[in-house]
């Protein structure tokens, strides 16, 4: 059986804790990770630009914590910044809330407010990145300590747990719906615990006392901060959103306003009212000429409810309303109007679109798309939204093949562009084999209801849509669903952007490191080449499981802890049993990565659900696990414990920056990016010593 006995020889800082090494491992990494995902929930639902950058806060959490790590063994000083920081950043965001219009020039659709006001994004985006590194490198200091004082596998093994106990905690508390001053409170309490010392004699007093102020002034900024947004009466929080409600009369009518992330969300109005103001939502029933009202309907992206009326309204005996948030749901049972979910008409099923359509086998008369808004990313995903697998040409597919004859599909929305309007016509017809119907609205949103017929006979047009046009980009694909992008290229924001954060990378661990910190890590290019490895792998996990069982919170935060799991247990197989050679685990790594390329997602979607959950994992997670052995077999032997941790985070920053080729080459392309880099680091890996017996 294989030992674990490596250990840095270091001297590091005290650290007057009465916590055992191992306790505040496990909740030094717990805070670390949840802190991450806290921050990328709290600034992406006050940034209006980080619900669709939430990625450069990861990306900047990587940066710190691997700054972090490397820094921990000549740290003089607890990291009492992180606090300091964090409390900062709350205090300066609360300050200048942050709303943005969309530029007419640019090549990406973000569905944003129509007001500006506060810094513009390059102002912003810079100081969010650079704030999110300096909070995450607290906690990744204190990780970096108790790695020095632990064998390197048993060190890994608590840190990997801790991660664990910090995803669980954040997950739990997005099902109860907590908002987040139940988050600041977690954080403030691991802070407090882990940097104030327990002593109280002589001296230490005034340093228990000088560690509590500069623990607990800054994060008392922030709980009260926290304390405000959280009791507010017009605010809740679901797990995608901050959501903010407004009930009011307008010309006799009831009104009921929803914004997410201070963002215009959509408006609950009574049938007969929306009908009359807007007749176009009532254009998919004109277009979809049966000979006959169509009586079973789905609709996706049911929201607070409006649309569903409108198909009781049209004469519908049954409607399926998905909707991807609850509490949206919720808020629509319980304050609009025509209270729609509460007729005997209608059940609600809180799901991804494309994911109910995957499980069931009801056929319909009409599904429609009622206005999918594009406001926040897949967790941990750079440019997946939680809507995109609804518009690709295959999503459209499976629409038709969930009609009943004489059915219709059709959406709507405030489209923004005209060749987006084309792109989706276009894609109707080629997933429907004939031209759809088209009516445009005229003003400056470009509001469009585009209408397809199971076959052409199922519709009837007001006026024949011309075609798309030489500019209009083609169908999105569940390989490349970027519906919003209009170039073949990555944006040039994008681009500068991660270039810049790449330079603030090598800046940030040269000034950690005192100037060694480049010294250390070069003999550990390899781990340095598979962390970035890795972060690909992550990322074509959560976007496949996505496609596969859904965009939802919950889908998600599984597969998230399903990687932590699937590390954890290649760490113990290689803590507990005598594993195969290094270059056999690289052939194992290289099989599951041509498995992956062998069997994309769009075969597995052909498979019960069951099955389909079965060798999904296994394709997903053999890779992992093979690539987390040969990391867990190469970390036992290094000679620099932080160095070579540091090199493997800084690497999954620099795999979370190549993630955005998939912008290119889809996501099924990332894992020849993935296989390219896996490669390198086979060739770079130095002879390791044979395992202890």
């Amino acid at each position: 059986m294989a030992v674990d006995s490596a250990t840095d020889h270091v001297s590091t800082p005290s650290w007057p804790s009465p916590f055992g090494v191992r306790t505040r491992l496990v909740a030094s990494s717990a805070l670390m990770l949840f802190t991450e995902l806290a921050l990328i929930r709290w600034t992406g639902s006050n940034v209006v630009h980080l619900s669709y950058f939430s990625n450069f806060v990861l990306l900047g959490s990587f940066l710190g914590i691997g700054i972090g790590v490397l820094r921990s063994s000549r740290a003089k000083r607890l990291p009492f910044y992180s606090p300091i920081m964090l409390g900062l950043l709350v205090l300066v965001i609360a300050w200048k809330p942050v709303t943005v219009d969309r530029g007419s020039s640019s090549s990406v659709i973000y569905f944003t407010s129509l007001n500006t006001t506060g810094p513009p994004v390059w102002v912003i985006l810079p100081i969010i990145f650079v704030a999110a590194a300096v909070v995450l490198a607290g906690p990744a200091e204190l990780v970096g300590r108790c790695f020095a004082e632990l064998p390197r596998l048993t060190a890994y093994r608590f840190d990997l747990v801790g991660s664990l106990v910090g995803i669980v905690s954040f997950t739990a508390l997005s099902f109860l719906g907590a908002p987040p001053i139940w988050w600041g409170l977690i954080v403030t309490i691991v802070f407090a615990a882990l940097l104030i010392p327990r002593t109280a004699s002589g001296t230490r007093l005034v340093a228990t006392a000088v560690s509590a102020a500069l623990v607990l002034a800054p994060l008392l900024v922030m709980l009260g901060v926290l304390f405000h947004e959280s009791t507010r009466p017009d605010l809740s929080w679901s797990p995608y959103y901050k959501v903010k409600t407004k009930q009011y009369t307008w010309k006799n009518v009831p009104l009921l306003t929803i914004t997410v992330n201070g963002v215009p969300h959509q408006q609950a109005i009574p049938a007969d009212s929306r009908l009359q103001w807007e007749p176009q939502y009532g254009l998919p029933y004109e277009r979809a000429v049966t000979g006959k009202t169509p009586k079973n309907v789905l609709i996706i992206g049911a929201g607070s409810g409006s649309d569903v009326a409108i198909a009781l309204k049209k004469g519908a005996t049954h409607v399926d309303a998905v909707e991807i948030d609850p509490r949206i749901r919720d808020l629509g049972k319980a304050l609009n109007p025509d209270r729609p979910y509460q007729d005997p008409r209608v059940t609600s099923h809180i799901d991804d679109g494309r994911a109910y359509l995957s499980r069931t086998n009801k056929k319909y008369d009409m599904i429609l798309l009622a206005l999918p808004d594009s406001l926040t990313l897949v967790n941990g995903a750079s440019s997946l939204r939680l809507e995109s697998y609804l518009f690709t040409k295959q999503a459209f597919e499976s629409a038709r093949e969930h009609l009943n004859p004489g059915g219709a599909f059709a959406m709507y929305n405030y489209y923004r562009e005209g060749w987006l309007i084309d792109r989706l016509a276009s894609t109707a017809q080629a997933a429907f084999g004939h031209k759809p119907c088209v009516d445009k609205i005229g003003d400056g949103l470009q509001q469009a209801v585009v209408t397809v017929g199971l076959t052409e006979q199922d519709q009837t047009c007001g006026t024949a849509w011309n075609g798309p046009s030489e500019i209009t980009p083609p169908p999105a694909t569940d390989n490349r669903p970027f519906l919003y992008l209009f170039t073949d290229r990555i944006p040039s924001l994008y681009l500068v952007t991660l270039g810049l954060i790449l330079v603030a990378g090598l800046v940030g661990v040269g000034i950690a490191g005192g100037g060694s910190s480049y010294r250390r890590m070069r003999p550990y290019a390899d781990l340095f080449l598979l962390g970035a490895g890795f972060m690909l792998l992550e990322t074509k996990s959560i976007t496949g499981f996505a496609l596969l069982f859904g965009t939802t919170w919950v889908v998600n935060a599984i597969v998230f802890a399903g990687v932590l799991v699937a590390v954890l247990a290649a760490v113990e197989v290689t803590r507990r049993f005598k594993t195969p050679p290094v270059k056999v685990m690289f052939a194992v790594l290289f099989g599951g990565l041509a498995l992956s390329w062998v069997f994309p997602d769009s075969w597995l979607l052909g498979m019960p659900v069951g099955l389909r959950a079965l060798v999904a994992v296994l394709i997903a997670f053999l890779p992992i696990f093979a690539a987390n052995v040969i990391f867990a077999k190469r970390f036992t032997d290094t000679a620099d414990g932080t160095a070579s941790f540091g090199a493997n985070l800084l690497g999954a920053m620099l795999g979370g920056c190549l993630e955005y080729a998939a912008l290119i080459i889809g996501f099924h392309g990332l894992l020849v990016i993935a296989a390219l880099l896996y490669a390198g680091a086979f060739l770079l890996t130095p002879k390791l010593k044979p395992a202890t017996r």
